[in-house]
């Protein structure tokens, strides 16, 4: 057994999962909202100017809080643009699932059973002793 090939499978079957496709179809949306990725472009720029600006051994501190507030600005009006949001929930959703998966390798490194072992049954039998497990995030 090719412990590579395995792991091949496994990444063409999250290719094949709901979660993943959802988080790939958003992206590919994303980049197609041009007015998003203006928003984002001008982030950039704010950030890159912000950068400068507190490089000069005379930063003008009036000008960083300027680049701070447009950047929060900015930074919200990404974050409200629909396609961002629904982006958002799919790479949440993607990052539990792989999180899941790197949980359940971890406990089977661990000496768990691979057919049985559950990290969602292992967080909910906490005893409340951490130096018994140290298992907490």
């Amino acid at each position: 057994m090719d412990i590579i090939e395995i792991t091949r499978q496994l990444g063409a079957a999250i290719q094949q999962d709901e979660r993943y496709i959802a988080f790939h179809e958003a992206r590919k949306v994303n980049e197609a909202d041009t007015d998003l990725n203006d928003l984002i472009n001008k982030i950039q720029l704010i950030h890159m100017s912000y950068q400068h600006e507190a490089a000069k051994d005379d930063a003008n501190e009036e000008k960083l809080q300027a680049y701070d507030k447009e950047f929060s600005e900015v930074y919200g009006a990404v974050m409200a643009n629909e396609n961002m949001q629904k982006y958002e929930a799919a790479r949440k959703a993607v990052d539990e699932m792989m999180n899941y998966i790197t949980q359940i390798l971890a406990m089977c490194v661990q000496g768990e059973d691979p057919a049985t072992c559950d990290p969602a049954q292992a967080e909910h039998h906490c005893s409340g002793e951490c130096g018994s497990c140290g298992g907490c995030h």
